[in-house]
């Protein structure tokens, strides 16, 4: 399905006429023939609006109760179900309902432009992300309703709505234009004629680099010569500070500037990870918010973040580097290091832009989540609070030490015992980290002062190069402690990282080692909820291509009807949608599509009973590769399970050919001469056949139905072979009985030919089915007659070769080539042969079936007199070595 276009009128604030606009460009679409429907328009009561709505199909809105309030919702499954050509839509940079499928109005856009739906829809420069910052310092105002530059990078056209300052605040006064809070400050502050002319500038500037780079697309296109710009590629770097938004959109603005590439890199640091749970829900909003503008998100980890950040440059040829300026205090870079000198000095050649921090970035909403955070931190540091463990035992290790040295001093000297006191500061740092070290190296210091130290007994330092030694106390607990925090949380982190590779890699060689689709999604579901801890359950299409339960974790289902509608829609969009996304924020789990290049698979489904930040971007992506994994596994067995249906049809399909061509000649020819032998018995009464003449018609009909009768034993020995139907009814047989009731079998086809007949003497039985073993014979006879020169001999030979009997049929006729004779025991494989030869390709495939059933070879090679000998043999069982037929035996005392 081809998607919509997306039609954006433009203005540089609310009272332009964007609405009147777009009305009446519809208008004249409606004037042409096309279906226009009005999805939502906002008329604030203004006559002329409404007066135009009239002419045109308005879609009823959706109404939801939030917070004790009724409020008005575009209906988007009405919309979808109506399917018009165009759909009109209001205000795209409007937060939706809690509770709405999406959390923004322009995701709601995306999915009719995803549906084939084209759009029509209003917006202000102001609400444009990247420009956010630029208009808070210019207004005054911070807008809290923004749209992604990528929704109108993506847009077919953009309509530039402008009216002179002058106009639109005449309008205001006159009240033609709705504003909430017309009354404040800030909207006085807002509607000034200085403001206006700001904002027209944007929205100018915005449209005239869309048709500069419309203008450049078409001379790359058709080839036209032009100075064009050279692309760069930028690299910003994010933190979970607050101030990280403003950055990324400085640094989106900077891309469209010069045409280039966005990267986002966030380093983790094994120093200190983002605790408190108000920084994990930053760092997120700010990963979101830089891969809603389109950069490309990198994921880096490494001690010193610098170094990172100039590798991940390095690695993508990156130009530019814009970043922070941190608002830590000389001291504190002094101790820690600057992240930005380091950066400047190890540059080499790349461009760096440091954007200095503002206060404008903390608005209401960001201090309610400071103060959330601090909570959050609180009660944190309340549970996490350091055990009181740690400092009884070192405080115990002192306490022994002092009492140990204060009986041995004079043979130790002070040196010694201070050196001593470093032991307790060296196994705390060790084993519990900073703060315990630091207070054992004070309780140490304190020790040592006071009993030790002269003055004994008194704080106060008679010495004081003593206090060198209490400073390197103080220190060693510092730097040891850190030291082991540091290499404590590698630990930990490698341990994630590791168990998150392992969980990758077991899921890929489970699934690897099975081929049925039940055995792969068991193998997913249950490493899956291994690793992530949570209910996990897999959705399938059906034959009717409604998404059914297949597979779960075995735990109580958290899927209903609601639920199943989030999983259906995820299905449909190939999107990720659920709890820690901005689609279906309010299901209970997390839902992910099963997405090859063949279309999507399923849906993954996990619930967690851990709180909303448990899918954090981190997670999401692991979530991600392991769908990946699944996807392209279940992918897998369906296009084997389609390979082998697909096998089987060719195979039905040569078959029925087979069978056609067969039943044209192998049936019709002898059935004819059956016919026309019989005809001539019955119709001609006034003639008196003589008694050879009938003997020979009488002959003809036999003949015709033993062919027959061998044709559609082939069909029957074939079908039991292939369909693994086929059982041996083994006896104790002669080899020489069988051979003579073959030769009776094929008749008078043989008895015009030289037969030369070998068998050994004293041959044991063997255990077969010797209807089976008949059956074997005669095809070989049969193919022997076929291509061999008429009145050439036939040889059949038995003899005994060590635990086996070796049967062997030649002719003379025509060799077979040595590339071939591997084949001659395919279906349907017939030579060709100047010979005029009938057959379907199937009586040496069944001779093959019916020997390796009893546990025999057979083989064709071609001999010297110029023909072919087929080759097959029989395993004797032991007891019966030796044993020779009564009637061979007898046979033997005759002669």
């Amino acid at each position: 399905m081809a998607k919509g276009k997306l039609t954006i009128f433009l203005g540089a604030a609310s009272g332009v006429g964007k609405t009147y606009a777009m009305l009446e460009a519809a208008l004249g679409r409606l004037s042409e023939g096309i279906d226009v429907v009005v999805g939502l328009v906002e008329t604030h009561g203004r006559g002329d609006t409404e007066g135009m709505l009239k002419g045109l199909t308005v879609i009823p809105w959706r109404s939801q109760d939030h917070r004790g309030k009724i409020l008005r919702e575009m209906d988007l499954d009405a919309v979808l179900t109506r399917s018009p050509q165009l759909v009109l839509i209001d205000e795209l940079a409007h937060s939706n309902v809690e509770g709405s499928r999406h959390r923004k109005r322009y995701m709601d856009v995306k999915e009719l432009l995803s549906a084939g739906i084209n759009v029509y829809a209003t917006l202000n420069i102001q609400d444009l992300e990247t420009l956010n910052d630029i208009v808070t310092q210019i207004t005054g105002v911070t807008v809290r309703e923004t749209v992604p530059d990528q929704v109108l990078e993506t847009a077919s056209q953009i309509q530039l709505i402008d009216i002179p300052p002058e106009e639109l605040i005449q309008r205001l006064k006159d009240g033609k234009v709705h504003v909430p809070d017309r009354e404040t400050e800030g909207f006085k502050n807002f509607f000034r004629p200085g403001n206006i002319n700001a904002l027209r500038e944007l929205a100018l500037r915005y449209t005239a680099q869309r048709v500069d780079r419309q203008l450049e697309s078409y001379r790359r296109v058709h080839g036209i010569n032009g100075p064009w710009p050279t692309g760069e590629k930028i690299l910003v770097c994010i933190s979970a500070s607050p101030f990280s938004a403003q950055v990324i959109r400085i640094a989106k603005r900077m891309t469209e500037k010069v045409q280039g590439e966005l990267f986002a890199v966030h380093v983790e640091t094994l120093r200190r990870f983002p605790g408190s749970e108000a920084e994990k829900d930053s760092m997120a909003k700010n990963l979101r918010l830089a891969e809603e503008l389109g950069a490309e998100i990198i994921g880096m980890t490494g001690d010193s973040v610098a170094e990172a950040i100039l590798e991940t440059a390095r690695k993508h040829n990156v130009s530019q580097i814009i970043i922070g300026k941190p608002e830590h205090t000389r001291f504190w870079e002094i101790i820690n290091g600057s992240v930005v000198d380091k950066v400047i000095r190890q540059s080499q050649g790349i461009s760096i832009h440091v954007i200095p921090g503002s206060q404008q970035e903390t608005g209401p909403a960001q201090v309610q989540e400071v103060k959330n955070g601090e909570e959050a931190g609180t009660n944190t540091q309340r549970w996490a609070s350091p055990k009181i463990l740690p400092y009884l035992v070192s405080s115990l290790m002192v306490m022994v030490m002092t009492l140990f040295f204060s009986l041995v001093s004079p043979f130790l000297g002070l040196v010694n015992i201070s050196l001593a006191y470093i032991l307790p500061i060296l196994i705390s740092a060790a084993r519990w980290g900073t703060l315990p070290a630091i207070a054992t190296g004070l309780i140490g210091t304190i020790a040592f002062d006071l009993f030790f130290v002269p003055p004994i007994f008194k704080f106060t330092v008679a010495d004081l190069r003593y206090l060198i030694s209490f400073a390197i106390f103080m220190l060693v607990g510092f730097i040891t402690g850190t030291l082991s925090d540091r290499l404590r949380k590698q630990v930990n982190y490698s341990r994630q990282r590791e168990s998150s590779i392992s969980a990758l890699y077991s899921l890929s060689r489970d699934i690897a080692a099975v081929d049925n689709l039940d055995a792969v999604l068991d193998c997913i579901v249950s490493n899956i909820s291994k690793t992530l801890e949570g209910q996990v359950m897999l959705l399938l299409p059906n034959e009717k291509a409604q998404l059914v339960l297949r597979k779960d974790s075995g735990l109580k289902s958290f899927l209903d009807n609601s639920e199943l509608s989030v999983a259906a829609w995820v299905y449909e969009r190939g999107q990720k949608a659920g709890i820690g996304t901005e689609t279906f924020g309010t299901a209970k789990a997390l839902y992910l599509p099963l997405s090859t290049e063949q279309g999507t698979q399923g849906v993954l489904g996990i619930y967690s009973n851990e709180r909303k930040e448990h899918f954090d971007p981190e997670r999401i992506r692991l979530l991600e590769a392991f769908t990946g994994l699944a996807a392209m596994a279940i992918n897998r067995v369906k296009l084997a399970e389609q390979a082998r249906e697909s096998l089987s049809l060719v195979e039905s399909e040569r078959l029925r050919t087979a069978l056609f061509n067969s039943i044209s000649h192998d049936l019709r020819t002898p059935l004819a001469s059956i016919i026309g032998a019989v005809t001539g018995l019955l119709e001609d009464r006034n003639v008196v056949y003589s008694p050879e003449v009938r003997k020979e018609l009488l002959k003809t009909i036999l003949h015709g139905a033993e062919r027959m009768n061998r044709f559609i034993s082939n069909l029957l020995d074939m079908a039991r072979l292939e369909s693994g139907m086929l059982r041996l009814n083994k006896e104790w047989c002669d080899l020489q009985d069988i051979i003579g009731v073959a030769i009776n079998r094929l008749g008078d086809a043989l008895t015009r030919r030289p037969l030369d007949i070998d068998i050994q003497e004293g041959l044991p039985l063997v255990q077969a089915d010797g209807i089976l073993i008949e059956q074997v014979l005669i095809n070989l006879l049969d193919n022997a007659l076929k291509y061999s020169e008429a009145a050439s001999k036939i040889m059949i030979a038995i003899r005994q070769q060590g635990k086996q009997l070796e049967i062997v049929v030649a002719n003379r006729g025509h060799s077979i080539p040595e590339a071939d004779l591997s084949k001659v025991f395919d279906k349907f494989y017939r030579l060709s042969s100047p010979l005029q030869v009938s057959g379907t390709g199937l009586g040496l495939a069944i001779c093959k079936g019916l020997i390796e059933a009893h546990g025999g070879e057979i083989w064709a090679e071609n001999n010297k007199l110029g023909g072919v000998t087929i080759t097959f043999t029989l395993p004797i069982t032991d007891q019966f070595l030796g044993v020779v037929p009564e009637m061979n035996k007898g046979e033997q005392d005759g002669k």
